[in-house]
């Protein structure tokens, strides 16, 4: 039986953001910081100063490395990697919905604060400002007003929500610091999303939050990483097939995250198509037929080239029989 750990562990490796990367996105987001610090000190009253958040799957080391896209930028056609960083924006203050400033106020300011940091005009989404850099990456602000303490969201449809982006980057990386294997196997359930994503674009898979919960909530562990994100992965498409829904654990708790996502049949396609590849990958005898398979869910980034010719070596055979044997039994995960 195919052995594919180190493969995967040398995958994880790839899509895992680089300390360099990692530096350079904290940079421009520090500039952004600094950028919209002046426009408030030069252009509002001093009691109106905003606080700043790193949120999102940066701050839980999940963001992966993206698949790079051809996108078209100041009318020319380029080939980028497009990350995606979240920083919340807190407005800390005591006045109630009534005499606050709108929602759309808070959003004009940060978009006048950032206008002309970057050659690409602000977006004004629903959620959050963005700003897009000629690199491929951007950088999306949330706007949140603190009064007690949980902050509310500046939705420009639904009015102020409660949000605490902070509280879910806790509540998993308390997950994740026991339980070493999670966050490489939400990495690679982001992987297969990034790579489905760069096949059909139309199509869009779950959101990355939605993968992390599914990811935690039905997580096996195993000495091998194949073997505990093929398990994991059968355990996700088991709780959906029962109730096709994602319940967010921290505030909004309870919030169902697969409301209203319009590609479940897609998604559930590829979802039992990955299973059955997995499936055959841990019985193939030959590990490179098995890297294949695996390659078929996760592009050509997956490191097959250092996949074996033939069959395992009597160690390798050992190893797989041994993790065979393993997931014959019940095996469950304490929290």
């Amino acid at each position: 039986m195919a052995n594919c750990n180190k493969i995967f562990i040398e995958f994880n490796s790839i899509i895992r953001l680089t300390d360099t990367r990692k530096a350079s996105l904290k940079a421009s987001r520090n500039e952004l910081r600094k950028k919209i610090r002046k426009y408030f000190t030069d252009n509002k009253p001093a009691e109106i100063k905003p606080k700043f958040k790193g949120q999102g799957s940066y701050l839980m080391d999940t963001i992966v490395n993206p698949i790079p896209r051809t996108i078209t930028v100041d009318g020319e056609d380029k080939t980028q990697r497009i990350y995606d960083v979240d920083d919340g924006v807190y407005f800390i203050g005591d006045e109630s919905i009534e005499d606050r400033k709108s929602i759309q106020t808070y959003h004009n300011w940060i978009v006048e604060a950032i206008d002309g940091h970057t050659s690409i005009p602000p977006i004004d989404k629903n959620t959050c400002v963005r700003t897009v850099y000629a690199d491929g990456h951007h950088i999306d602000m949330p706007i949140y007003y603190k009064q007690n303490d949980v902050p509310e969201l500046a939705h420009k449809k639904k009015g102020w929500i409660d949000s605490d982006p902070k509280e879910f980057a806790d509540w998993f990386n308390e997950k994740a610091n026991r339980l070493q294997q999670l966050r490489k196997i939400v990495r690679y359930l982001k992987a297969w999303k990034d790579y489905r994503e760069f096949q059909r674009a139309d199509k869009k898979m779950p959101s990355g939050l939605i993968l992390t919960i599914l990811a935690y909530n039905n997580y096996y562990s195993h000495d091998r990483d194949d073997i505990s994100l093929k398990e994991t992965l059968v355990n996700i498409e088991n709780a959906l097939l029962i109730r096709f829904a994602c319940y967010r654990p921290t505030t909004p708790a309870g919030e169902d995250l697969l409301d209203g996502y319009s590609n479940k049949d897609y998604f559930l396609d590829k979802l039992r198509s990955f299973i059955k590849d997995a499936k055959q990958a841990l019985e193939e005898k030959q590990q490179k037929v098995a890297c294949g398979l695996w390659q078929n869910h996760f592009g050509s980034r997956m490191p097959c080239h250092l996949a074996k010719d033939g069959e395992d070596d009597e160690e390798q055979k050992a190893a797989s029989l041994q993790g065979i044997a393993a997931i014959s039994k019940p095996w469950t995960t304490k929290y």
